[in-house]
């Protein structure tokens, strides 16, 4: 079977490192001061978080044979189908958590979730977000605000339903993914917790009017 050596190169490069078409997302935040740090911090971490967990499952998981599945097309297109999944559900995730966070330990007022979360997608239509996946994302996440407690979400599980979006989009096959999930789940969970961690230096000086 002969290769299609340049192809193989531009997928592995895609999914290594620009998984998604956004500035490098290696940016060091030195402080979150106003909105648009907020949406920046949870579009670059949850891009970031998305890209480091899939493409590392695959590549664990497929070894030595990454280089043949990746010229297959039908695995090409499941791998773009689980990324913007797994991206939206972690952009959710993260939004909630951090107005979570901020109402609760902050004494925040403003509740700008929605807004951010719906400024994020919006942007990511032109980068290649399939509109159902959008529309689907919008719809759960409006449900979500509606019903989130806003004091307790950061501390019970906040990332939950991303780390399920890996376990359940990743492109590998259901008898492998059932002897994965711990692994996966944990794998996703260590992740959120750097930047949980991360978030918390960043705002420890913050404070808001009562």
């Amino acid at each position: 079977m002969k290769l299609n050596l340049e192809n193989i190169v531009n997928t592995l490069k895609t999914m290594g490192e620009y998984l998604f078409p956004l500035r490098k997302i290696t940016n060091k935040f030195k402080s979150i001061n106003s909105k648009e740090d907020l949406q920046n911090f949870v579009q670059e971490r949850s891009a970031h978080v998305t890209q480091t967990t899939l493409y590392g499952y695959l590549k664990t998981r497929i070894g030595t044979r990454f280089a043949i599945m990746v010229e297959d097309e039908k695995f090409s297109n499941s791998i773009n189908i689980a990324k913007w999944n797994i991206y939206v559900a972690a952009i959710s995730d993260l939004t909630l958590y951090v107005f979570s966070y901020l109402i609760d330990k902050k004494n925040l007022k403003q509740n700008d979730a929605e807004e951010i979360f719906i400024n994020i997608i919006n942007n990511e239509l032109k980068n290649g977000l399939d509109e159902k996946i959008y529309e689907n994302g919008k719809k759960e996440f409006i449900s979500k605000v509606k019903s989130v407690n806003w004091q307790r979400f950061h501390s019970e599980n906040p990332f939950k339903d991303s780390g399920l979006a890996l376990y359940n989009w990743s492109p590998i096959a259901d008898e492998l993914k059932v002897l994965d999930k711990e692994i996966v789940l944990n794998s996703i969970k260590l992740k959120w917790n750097l930047v949980e961690n991360e978030f918390k230096d960043l705002t420890k000086n913050l404070a808001f009017n009562s």
